[in-house]
């Protein structure tokens, strides 16, 4: 990974382990399982969408409280940073809870986009912001994330995606540029 200039991650289940729950999420909210939730809300006419966002940041808040670093993920950040590699975080998550997983673990991670300051993932709009802001060519850019929302920002901004697979590999993970299930693997490619 010679040509990759810099990295920015994905937070839930990438950075920091995530409890949260989309299949209680999408039934308090009225989602149908085939629809993106964040598209279905946008979608509700009020007073429906202001519910469905206060019900989305609750659940957000709640699971933000007890969310903990991933293994190995605080040692390649560090590497990276140590590295002069830029960084930053683009999540789908609201500021709040984003600024609770961060502040909670020290993430030493300064750039954070979050739903509320960009198009959510999979528009490719904030991975072209931090190209355009670092003055890197999206190609010497990579995405690290934990699911097919985080594959298809970086595709769509031109960026190559790393897949973090902890538990299982999905049936997607082919889609992704690389594919690890640990952050030891990963740095073996940056070493």
């Amino acid at each position: 990974m010679k040509h990759i200039k810099g990295v920015i991650f994905d937070l839930d289940s990438t950075l920091v382990t995530c409890k949260l729950c989309f299949k209680t999420m999408r039934k308090e909210i009225g989602c149908p399982l085939e629809q993106d939730i964040l598209q279905f809300v946008d979608a509700l006419d009020e007073p429906k969408q202001s519910i469905a966002n206060h019900t989305i940041k609750r659940l957000e808040l709640d699971d933000a409280h007890s969310a903990k670093w991933i293994e190995g993920a605080e040692h390649f950040v560090e590497y990276l940073i140590n590295k002069n590699y830029p960084t930053a975080i683009i999540t789908r998550n609201c500021v709040e809870a984003s600024s609770v997983k961060i502040a909670n673990n020290q993430i030493p991670i300064e750039t954070v986009i979050t739903r509320e300051d960009a198009p959510a993932k999979p528009d490719p709009t904030p991975l072209l912001m931090l190209a355009e802001k670092w003055n890197i060519a999206p190609a010497n850019l990579l995405y690290i994330g934990d699911y097919l929302h985080d594959i298809n920002i970086a595709k769509n901004a031109g960026v190559e995606s790393a897949l973090f697979c902890e538990f299982e590999t999905p049936d997607y993970a082919h889609q992704a540029d690389y594919v690890f299930e640990s952050y030891a693997e990963l740095m073996k490619r940056f070493t």
